[in-house]
């Protein structure tokens, strides 16, 4: 096949022009002695039969470290810690989780026990406060 003239549209290869097996048609088979192109470059998959490894999602005690944040405090408070260790040894996911897990529970944690010394005050407040009429 031959390049057309400056200025003039290039002709389709005629249908009894066929080309080698697996080029597509204007493309030229590579000569005697020529080096052939590189492949192209492959997917992020691996052989057949093997697809991406499968993502597992967040770490579960990261999970239940926030859950826990709000029912019970101290034990988000463990939950968070352990889950952070093991996103460190494994990589998993979930980092975010954790680290407001042991944010809430901490908050709520030191929230309970302000509450607590404030009630226990408040007794011995009341109870000294009644001992004066008796």
């Amino acid at each position: 096949m031959t390049n057309p003239p400056p200025g003039e549209p290039e002709q389709p290869p005629s249908p009894y022009e066929s080309p080698t097996y697996g080029q597509p048609y204007g493309q030229q088979q590579p000569q005697w002695g020529q080096q052939q192109p590189p492949y192209p470059p492959q997917g992020p998959y691996g052989p057949y039969g093997q697809g991406p490894p499968p993502r597992g999602g967040p770490n579960v005690l990261a999970i239940l470290s926030l859950v826990l944040a709000f029912v019970f405090a101290p034990a988000g408070i463990v939950c968070g810690h352990l889950a952070k260790r093991q996103i460190r040894q494994t990589g998993e996911e979930g980092d975010q989780l954790a680290t407001w897990g042991l944010v809430l529970s901490y908050i709520f944690t030191a929230i309970g026990l302000i509450a607590c010394c404030g009630w226990i005050g408040i007794a011995i407040w009341a109870n000294n406060s009644d001992s004066g009429y008796g």
